[in-house]
């Protein structure tokens, strides 16, 4: 998981922390507690949660004042860095540490802010067939970590001085790369203190709105990874993803995209042997297909040279029942340059995570 991070990394520096002599900027710091309830999503977690969780949230974030076109579309968002520790009061479960990427969105008149992160997590206490085999929600230490926060927030009150107070969500999930990964999710009241580092803040550039048009782009992605079923100690196994889809651009934020998917999910090759061997009464041929073929709708959400992609598919080729006939996928792209792109995202089944992947792609 820590190559999530490097992307991450890669992602938010070129905005984050690049900047031109004389662009107008400023800087926020932060320190929040908070105290929730994990959220039972699924009963398998039912023994883990025993007390409240509790913990810190530091955090830093550049301001933006409209130096680049797309600060003024989004509001004038501030990019930043968080680092969270949570205390789950329970020993199986073990704490967490995570340092992560964020963006904060603000609204009516900036008094609501809402932050957006993904990044990665470390778990003092994960499943251990032999030491630790009660926690069936972390099977790895390093953990794949996003987390939301929606705050009520007014910054320089006094000197610098602000406050804030409001809800945050943190979901922890290794994302099927080794099982178990029943995954948890904290709800959590939040409050805490900002300092703003320049008392005086610039003024807010203001441009005339420019239309966006492009033709259709036609795209092609390689993505690959490791994950492992749902059996414990089956094993982890590559996979590789070509994709191929069409994109229209509506206007400055948006596209949408068609197109579709080609897998090679390695893992599924040994579910399907194990299956025709110990579960018989379920019919499954050993010599079944385990590629699958899907088509999908998709947004593509455009933020500088990074954009957040959802996409909606059916399988169209599933000679073997794994989690449904309809999947989704959530990510990230970097673009490099006009055409190539990087790109990190989550494919599951609802809520059932199946893998984390890592890809390169090109738009033409």
């Amino acid at each position: 998981m820590s190559l999530r991070v490097l992307l991450l990394i890669i992602c938010f520096s070129g905005s984050c922390f690049a900047q031109d002599q004389g662009k107008r900027t400023n800087y926020t710091f932060e320190a929040n507690a908070f105290y929730g309830s994990i959220i039972l999503h699924n009963p398998d977690i039912n023994h883990l949660i025993t007390k409240h969780p509790e913990g810190l949230i530091f955090s830093y974030n550049r301001k933006t004042y409209g130096s680049e076109d797309w600060e003024q579309w989004y509001n004038y968002p501030d990019l930043g860095a968080s680092f969270i520790f949570q205390r789950s009061n329970n020993p199986t479960l073990g704490d967490n540490l995570g340092l992560y990427a964020h963006f904060n969105f603000y609204f009516l008149k900036r008094n609501v802010q809402l932050r957006i992160g993904q990044g990665v997590s470390y778990a003092t206490n994960p499943y251990d067939k032999i030491k630790n085999f009660r926690n069936n929600a972390y099977g790895t230490r390093m953990l794949s970590s996003t987390f939301l926060m929606l705050n009520y927030h007014k910054e320089n009150i006094f000197e610098g001085l602000g406050f804030k107070a409001g809800f945050s969500v943190v979901h922890y999930s290794n994302a099927n790369v080794k099982a178990p990964n029943t995954s948890t999710n904290t709800l959590a009241l939040n409050a805490g203190l900002t300092y703003t580092l320049k008392h005086d803040e610039p003024d807010y550039i203001v441009r005339e709105k420019t239309k966006i048009t492009e033709p259709f782009k036609y795209n092609l992605v390689f993505r690959s990874g490791i994950n492992e079923s749902d059996v414990i100690g089956s094993g982890q196994f590559p996979f590789y993803i070509i994709s191929a889809y069409a994109d229209k651009r509506l206007g400055r934020k948006s596209a949408i995209q068609l197109g579709t998917d080609l897998f090679f999910s390695n893992f599924l090759k040994d579910l399907i042997r194990f299956q025709s061997i110990s579960f018989p009464e379920n019919e499954v041929a050993a010599d079944t297909d385990y590629r699958r073929v899907g088509l999908f709708i998709g947004h593509e959400l455009f933020i500088n040279k990074l954009s957040i992609i959802s996409q909606l598919g059916y399988y169209i080729y599933y000679p073997f029942d794994f989690e449904g006939k309809v999947y989704n996928r959530m990510g990230l792209k970097r673009y490099f340059g006009d055409k190539w792109f990087g790109t990190v995202s989550l494919k599951s089944h609802g809520a059932a995570a199946e893998a984390v992947e890592f890809g390169v792609g090109i738009r033409l």
